[in-house]
């Protein structure tokens, strides 16, 4: 059957943008940003909690890190699923021997099926992100609104319930969007999304329910994917963290405030080989004068109070 006419379409075919989500601008021509107690950058620690249920469909796509054996795949089932028995205690007693404060994004499903994970969170004084239902519940156009809209209700349901938290900050399994999920999230009370990774400081997404503000978080410097894309080792992560820190904290002292974020996954960096080489980044970072450490919800705040 040939394609309609009007396939290729749409409002935004022209020199430019795909979309008029938000304004164009140039980061280092921007009004200069100051941190609480003056801090050069703002540390953004985000650890990715998942629940890769065992019946993962295929369509449209598998999120990243998915089940790929046949059925029933208990290898990388339970590989996953050691991140939620080992690894996020091992993030989180790092985190308190340092006396750092983070965010934790969490699928929705955790809070059902392991609460005293979530509480665990909470226990050590961090943030609850919404992270979607599960690994298995991608967001994408082919969903209809109010398919979509049932899976982000859902979700903070359950983590507003269990954490006891507002939860207004929301990753996307895979970092994956339709066409109408930031319009879905703000209608839900999602006030910050941690998807779009175009930028190292916050920016205002416009939405026909309100603004998004859109945080950073770093793609290229993610442990899952330095490690399972680029096969790199933790050295090379290692190394590739310090330097994003660097070129950060020294434009910092030019051009403003910097947001520095370090996506983590507890089934990666929890990791017995690889926690020491967490704590030797966050040992690395903490180490400068002026790096302020919080939640990615204190940082939006901390934006927009001034923005």
């Amino acid at each position: 059957m040939p394609l309609p006419e009007d396939y290729l379409d749409y409002p935004e075919r022209h020199y430019g943008m795909d979309h008029d989500r938000y304004d164009w601008s140039d980061m280092f021509e921007r009004k200069p940003i100051q941190w609480p107690n003056g801090a050069r950058v703002a540390l953004s620690i985000v650890t990715h909690v998942q629940h890769f249920p065992l019946d993962m469909p295929a369509k449209p796509f598998k999120a990243p890190g998915a089940l790929s054996m046949p059925y029933p795949d208990f290898r990388y089932f339970t590989n996953r699923d050691y991140g939620n028995r080992v690894g996020i205690f091992r993030v989180l007693t790092l985190l308190k021997e340092m006396g750092l404060t983070s965010s934790f994004a969490v699928n929705g499903i955790i809070a059902l099926r392991y609460p005293a994970v979530v509480k665990a969170v909470v226990d050590g004084g961090h943030e609850v992100v919404a992270h979607g239902l599960d690994m298995g519940k991608v967001h994408h156009s082919g969903l209809t609104t109010d398919e979509e809209n049932a899976i982000v209700a859902e979700t903070l349901l359950l983590l507003r319930e269990g954490s006891g938290q507002a939860v207004e900050g929301w990753l996307s399994p895979g970092r994956a969007q339709g066409f109408n999920t930031p319009e879905i999230l703000a209608r839900n009370g999602v006030t910050y999304g941690l998807d779009w990774a175009n930028d190292d400081l916050p920016y205002e997404m416009r939405t026909k329910d309100g603004p998004l503000l859109a945080m950073p978080l770093a793609y290229e410097t993610d442990d899952r994917v330095v490690s399972n894309e680029y096969f790199h080792s933790e050295v090379e992560w290692v190394q590739q963290v310090k330097d994003r820190f660097d070129v950060l904290y020294r434009e910092s002292a030019d051009y403003g405030g910097r947001v520095m974020s370090l996506p983590l996954h507890s089934w990666v960096s929890g990791m017995p080989y690889r926690i020491e080489y967490l704590r030797e980044v966050l040992d690395y970072i903490v180490a400068h004068e002026g790096v302020w450490t919080a939640s990615a919800g204190d940082i939006a705040e901390a934006f927009r109070a001034q923005a």
